[in-house]
């Protein structure tokens, strides 16, 4: 994919939508899941990357989002809490992939400009050793495991 993204860009994708709506309708077997990726973020930062960055067509993502909406409309694939985690910016350059995609995130979650947010957004910042990280969790575990309790974004 990363040799051609506009012949690949739409059987990747493709495979991540199908794999996260599995993974959104599968039975639950504890009360909280976790997901490292949602189909929304495939299609609200990756897919619109894909497109934006002109490495895939018009009519790949014109197909893409009506699969992704039509999925909306007839699947519950609702999420209770996103957390973004993220490294800010001043630390360490990125690459412009990287860059571009934290924007999409920033455009999504934080501003409200790209896409509509359903749910609570935590935003935890990354850039702390791992004790200091474990304090971050500490403090948000309510929010984290009990999202119905939030009473605002974060």
């Amino acid at each position: 994919m990363y040799q051609d993204a506009s012949r690949w860009g739409i059987t990747l994708q493709t495979y991540i939508q199908l794999t996260m709506l599995e993974q959104h309708t599968k039975p639950m077997i504890s009360p909280v899941r976790m997901m490292e990726r949602s189909i929304h973020s495939a299609k609200y930062i990756f897919v619109e990357n894909l497109y934006r960055s002109g490495k895939m067509p018009e009519v790949d993502y014109v197909v893409l989002s009506e699969w992704f909406e039509w999925i909306q409309k007839n699947t519950d694939v609702s999420v209770d809490l996103i957390g973004k985690i993220w490294m800010g910016t001043g630390r360490a350059r990125l690459w412009e992939y990287l860059q571009a995609i934290h924007q999409l995130y920033e455009e999504w979650l934080i501003k409200h400009t790209l896409f509509k947010v359903s749910c609570p957004v935590l935003v935890i910042g990354a850039d702390h050793d791992m004790q200091k990280m474990i304090e971050k969790y500490e403090e948000n575990r309510d929010q984290i495991l009990n999202p119905f309790n939030m009473q605002q974004h974060l």
